[in-house]
């Protein structure tokens, strides 16, 4: 291994490969030894950067929940009609899907067999718990059927927004000609027009 290679490096783009080969080949069946080759650096200098795989698979949780956990601390998530955050949240919700796809399809993967995957989905739990929040408000409003149980309007919401996850691939906008904001913002109003026309009382 080259000196010069292996100073190329940081902790941001050795995380981008952890979170690839994470995604690929599961958390539990990632070795060190994959890592280091996917890298192309010794394990010595993964070392270098982090204690093990498992503060890579944390840094990666962490970058997904940060972006998560952002959308409802947005003025548009906090302030206004129930209906109208809840739609704002959802909305940007796939819009930060995509843009850290990577890292949002590994936290939707932990299985809570470590200590980081049981923290990553109590957190899963409690951002489910705001959204759901919000849908009980908007309901109590009378903007949203009365009939539809909150926990599972939030569930079939983001069912369909995590499902994204399975699909979506940015480098089939980009061969296409359409930057990835443009794909994001498409599939957002989609994912909004498509859900909150079954859940929106009429007018």
């Amino acid at each position: 291994m080259s000196t010069a290679k292996r100073d190329t490096y940081t902790p941001d783009s050795l995380l981008s490969v952890a979170v690839r080969v994470f995604n690929e080949r599961g958390y539990d069946g990632t070795s060190m030894e994959h890592l280091s080759q996917a890298a192309g650096i010794s394990k010595s200098s993964i070392y270098h950067h982090v204690r093990g795989k498992e503060e890579l698979l944390r840094r990666g949780i962490s970058r997904a929940l940060d972006g998560l956990f952002g959308v409802l601390d947005e003025p548009e998530a906090r302030e206004g009609r129930a209906v109208d955050r809840l739609e704002h949240v959802a909305r940007r919700t796939v819009e930060v899907l995509m843009t850290e796809l990577p890292y949002v399809t590994l936290l939707l993967r932990v299985r809570g067999n470590t200590d980081t995957e049981i923290w990553a989905m109590e957190r899963r739990r409690e951002f489910d718990q705001r959204v759901a929040e919000l849908v009980k408000r908007a309901a109590a409003d009378g903007d949203l059927r009365a009939d539809v149980d909150a926990r599972l309007a939030t569930r079939l919401l983001f069912g369909m927004i995590n499902s994204i996850a399975e699909w979506y691939r940015p480098e089939r906008a980009s061969s296409n000609g359409r930057g990835p904001s443009d794909t994001s913002a498409e599939v957002a109003e989609a994912v909004v027009r498509t859900a909150f026309s079954g859940l929106r009382t009429t007018a």
